[in-house]
């Protein structure tokens, strides 16, 4: 795809979501997914190669949750794999702090080559598992906002996130659809974690019927210090 068919495209979908590009902005964008298609060929980073697609499924699903992000937030996105949503939110929101957690070396190697080639501030990534990044006095209760995109269920995801995020902060989840069950289960551990639901928004992407569901979760109370548990433990034993 040239740069113009690119252009054209990834504006188009940014209309329904009230998003207008500046052509840095899509140059960025541009770029991080040529760079993302060539690095795909050495590491596994993504099922879905059609540019296309990609700027659909990639860029516009993770700008859907750009409006819940506040001013100079301070943001760290779990399990982000090639960057997905915390990229495209800080080519879109340079006033945002943000961190990039996978325990996968060779992501980290090329979101690090994404910041650099981009030329991205204020942004860097961690290698580790979320169990153990919760655990760290550095990075414990101390983000405005924490985010994930299609990572766990809810119940381990929210071991994964509450120990994070912030009193008063928000966990914003990406998912899919048909949640009714999932949220029915992981209501008792968002609530030991320190969380509660504040919202649920089920949305279609642009141009098709590509099912996305966001789910807010509110850091109400401090998250109890046996939490997170040690790691593998949450995916294995869900707190039910």
């Amino acid at each position: 795809m040239n740069k113009e068919e690119f252009s054209n495209l990834i504006k188009l979908y940014g209309q329904d979501l009230e998003i207008m590009f500046t052509e840095e902005q899509i140059d960025k964008f541009y770029q991080y997914m040529n760079g993302l298609l060539e690095w795909n060929q050495k590491i596994n980073l993504t099922a879905i190669i059609k540019p296309e697609e990609i700027i659909l499924k990639h860029f516009i699903d993770s700008l859907t949750i750009l409006k819940y992000i506040p001013q100079n937030a301070t943001v760290i996105d779990i399990g982000t794999g090639a960057g997905f949503p915390g990229i495209p939110i800080k080519i879109m929101r340079e006033d945002v702090d943000i961190t990039l957690l996978d325990s996968l070396n060779k992501r980290i190697h090329f979101l690090d080559m994404v910041i650099t080639e981009l030329n991205l501030q204020n942004i860097k990534t961690i290698h580790a598992r979320s169990e153990d990044c919760g655990k760290n006095k550095q990075h414990r209760e101390k983000y405005d906002i924490v985010t994930s995109r299609a990572v766990a269920n809810l119940a381990t995801l929210s071991e994964y996130m509450l120990p994070l995020t912030k009193n008063n902060g928000i966990c914003i989840c990406m998912k899919g659809v048909d949640l009714k069950e999932e949220i029915e289960k992981g209501k008792k551990a968002i609530h030991v974690l320190g969380g509660k639901i504040k919202e649920i928004e089920e949305r279609n992407l642009p141009g098709g019927d590509n099912h996305r569901t966001i789910i807010l979760i509110e850091k109400v109370t401090q998250t109890p210090s046996k939490y997170p548990r040690k790691a593998g433990i949450p995916s294995k034993e869900p707190i039910q």
